[in-house]
């Protein structure tokens, strides 16, 4: 079977760059994927491709430059991985170029629209082309609905999911990472409590959040697909929350202050501030460590008729956590080099993998995960 040529967009980028080194370093795949490094700065693009070696190439690609699909059909590529995000402001572009030039397609994509609107907007060329396209392959909804199915087996019905992604302080930062989440911050966001839709500010009123092996911390509502993908895939009858809990409460705080400043018309574009935060982000670094992690909490109904809470955790040490958004999209595209079928058409990532599939990517990274039933 030919490699199949995987081109990873913004390949050198926070999340892009380390799908590259799992790809390129991953022995089962360097005869099943001829692996492209693509980003607008083809000096930077090469030099990673160069210490990546098994004939890792760079190329310079501008995803929104006209000609993206002939660009992509000249090189031959039979699979996309877009990690060039904020996707809260992007289009399908590169999902339709993909499509036109006879690519499957997986993206890392954590925008509520972008995401929530990709199957209908894509089945059609993807069904028609034969290939495979998915968007979320990331932290959410990938592994979030992993864990679910995996705590709610056989479950008669859920009755609520609370996420809480919770980064390490000194974790690296990506630029678009803090654009897309400075985007919402302080904008109303649905979300379903009490049985119906409700309104919630992202990034407003932090309140407590316990983990097994981190410590408490304030965590805040953001805006993401599984809040809208959730209540109905799982039937949830009561609420699904998602929020995100910084690891030092004054970066919490700040953010806060912003959803306020936005919520009164005084700071009408937080997104601005993305550059500015990310080259001063490291100054609270001292007041933090390299543990972050996640958890994921259900209750519900067990197949017995009982009532049930059950927690997941992870714990990643040695800021390591950036690895986990990036882990779906590899083993996804493991999977087509290695021929396994997916889904024709275009889906989300809810349900695609089994939470066993990730169990080797915790291992290699030293993270630990934990089943917590809670009264």
């Amino acid at each position: 079977m030919a490699a199949l040529k995987t081109l990873v967009l913004g390949g050198y980028g926070n999340f892009g760059a380390r799908i590259c080194r799992a790809l390129a370093g991953d022995p089962a795949t360097h005869h099943g994927i001829a692996l492209l490094v693509a980003g607008r700065d083809a000096t930077r693009a090469q030099a990673l491709a160069h210490t990546l070696g098994h004939g890792a190439q760079g190329v310079a690609l501008d995803h929104q430059a006209p000609g993206l699909a002939d660009r992509l059909r000249a090189l031959g590529v039979g699979l996309v991985i877009h990690t060039a995000g904020p996707f809260q402001a992007q289009a399908h572009g590169v999902a339709q170029a993909a499509a036109k030039a006879g690519a499957h397609y997986i993206d890392l994509a954590d925008g509520r629209r972008f995401v929530c609107d990709f199957p209908a907007a894509l089945q059609a060329p993807f069904a028609a082309a034969g290939h495979t396209a998915v968007t979320g392959a990331s932290t959410v909804p990938a592994l979030s609905s992993a864990v679910i199915d995996h705590l709610c087996a056989g479950w008669q019905h859920i009755d609520s999911i609370d996420i809480c992604i919770a980064p390490a302080q000194r974790a690296p930062r990506g630029e678009a990472t803090l654009a897309a989440v400075l985007s919402y911050c302080g904008l109303p966001i649905p979300v379903w409590e009490g049985g119906r839709w409700q309104s919630r500010r992202g990034w407003a009123a932090p309140t407590p959040v316990q983990f097994h092996r981190l410590r408490p911390r304030l965590g805040a509502v953001c805006d993401i697909p599984d809040l809208e993908i959730f209540p109905a895939h799982y039937r949830v009858q009561g609420s699904v929350l998602f929020r995100a809990a910084l690891e030092v409460g004054l970066a919490q705080r700040s953010f806060a202050a912003l959803a306020a400043l936005r919520h009164w018309g005084l700071l009408p574009h937080p997104e601005k501030l993305a550059g500015l935060l990310h080259r001063t982000g490291s100054v609270l670094d001292a007041l933090g460590t390299p543990l972050g992690g996640m958890v994921v909490r259900v209750a519900g109904t067990n197949a017995q008729g009982l009532p049930r809470r059950r927690a997941w955790h992870i714990a990643a040490d040695h800021d390591h956590g950036p690895e986990i958004p990036c882990m779906a999209a590899i083993l996804l595209a493991r999977q087509l080099a290695a021929g396994q079928a997916l889904p024709l058409g275009a889906h989300t990532s809810t349900g695609l993998l089994p939470l066993e599939a990730f169990a080797p990517e915790f291992a290699k990274w030293g993270m630990v995960t934990d089943i917590v039933e809670e009264a």
